[in-house]
């Protein structure tokens, strides 16, 4: 994850092709219920930090290059989409359709963020920086400041731009975990470290 930019903007249709390739990623009975709000002029990405991120904040944040991202994707979701699609003859059967609590896992947002990797993946391939963050409490206040309609969810935001090798995320120096400690082959395995 990218959290330094560099001010310079991308070709509008690098984000299309990005947003294209996103799209593609797996979805319940291909509901398709994913939009994409693209914030990439100077006042819309001023807009979106105004709303989210207060001047006190600011002058305290950790990142400011983050700020510099010449384009935010917001990836929103509408639940309603997957009832209806649920309600069809050929999905009725399941049941999904008749509430949003019918579902043991909410696949709308199972969904997005197979989109929203699907993304990242490929905003990696084209050369960019990108971060993954979530709207947290302001969503409310972006959907309003945006026009985004009331059903809409949002799955999270993505700044995309190209990186500014300025500051590292300590994150970085984690190590992952090994790989048999993640795959249990048969029967699951449990130890001291891992449970």
């Amino acid at each position: 994850m990218t959290r330094a930019f560099l001010p310079d903007p991308l070709p509008p249709t690098l984000i299309e092709t990005l947003i294209d390739l996103a799209r593609r990623a797996p979805s319940a009975g291909n509901t398709a219920a994913l939009e994409w709000l693209v914030l990439d002029t100077p006042e819309d990405l001023t807009n979106y930090w105004d709303t989210t991120l207060s001047p006190a904040r600011r002058k305290t944040f950790a990142w400011p290059e983050l700020l510099h991202a010449p384009a935010i994707v917001i990836c929103w979701v509408d639940p309603e989409r997957y009832l209806d699609r649920y309600r069809e003859a050929d999905k009725a059967h399941l049941t999904l359709g008749d509430s949003l609590d019918a579902w043991p896992v909410p696949y709308w947002f199972v969904d997005g963020g197979a989109a929203v990797q699907t993304l990242l993946l490929a905003a990696q391939d084209a050369g960019l920086g990108a971060l993954f963050f979530g709207l947290f409490n302001h969503e409310s206040e972006v959907r309003k400041r945006f026009g985004v309609p009331p059903r809409q969810k949002a799955i999270g935001a993505v700044a995309l731009g190209y990186r500014s090798t300025s500051k590292p995320s300590s994150s970085q120096k984690r190590q992952r975990k090994n790989l048999h400690e993640l795959i249990h082959r048969g029967k699951w395995q449990t130890s001291d470290t891992r449970r």
